[in-house]
């Protein structure tokens, strides 16, 4: 089979940071990557499913709403992957994630779609480690740009 293209990039070299993993015609795959691999040192469970519900809600209500594509936690549990039409620039990408991230660190209250009917596994949840992965990762986009976005 032919390997696929996230396969290619050197994990041993990755940092923490953002990333054009893909380019699929028009849609375009980031690497959301807040833990750098291979290190001994993964997001728990429970807190990168509450940052992929923090995630995902505050984008998708956002103006880009119809142009995210997906919102989602790596296996490996270093980061994410968010998927966006080619109507957002690289630019605006960059301060939606910015302001999404900083969203998630001041976040207080219930967590959205936290319930056994909007949830497949709605016990697994931790708001206190969600807001921590997001105020790790605030310092490392603090001055992020489209020339850092490539691996």
């Amino acid at each position: 089979m032919k390997r696929i293209a996230s396969f290619e990039v050197d994990h041993n070299k990755l940092e923490p940071g953002l990333y054009i993993s893909r380019v699929d015609g028009d849609v375009i795959s980031y690497d959301v990557r807040f833990l750098k691999p291979n290190n001994g040192t993964y997001l728990d469970y429970d807190g990168i499913h509450t940052l992929e519900h923090l995630l995902a809600t505050y984008i998708r209500n956002t103006k880009y709403a119809n142009d995210i594509v997906y919102v989602g936690p790596m296996g490996c549990r270093t980061g994410f992957y968010i998927l966006t039409r080619d109507h957002v620039t690289k630019t605006e990408f960059i301060s939606l994630l910015q302001d999404t991230i900083k969203f998630v660190k001041d976040y207080e209250g219930e967590i959205p779609g936290v319930s056994a009917i909007e949830c497949g596994n709605y016990l697994e949840h931790n708001l206190e480690k969600a807001k921590v992965y997001a105020k790790d990762y605030d310092r490392v986009l603090q001055n992020w740009t489209e020339q850092k976005l490539n691996y």
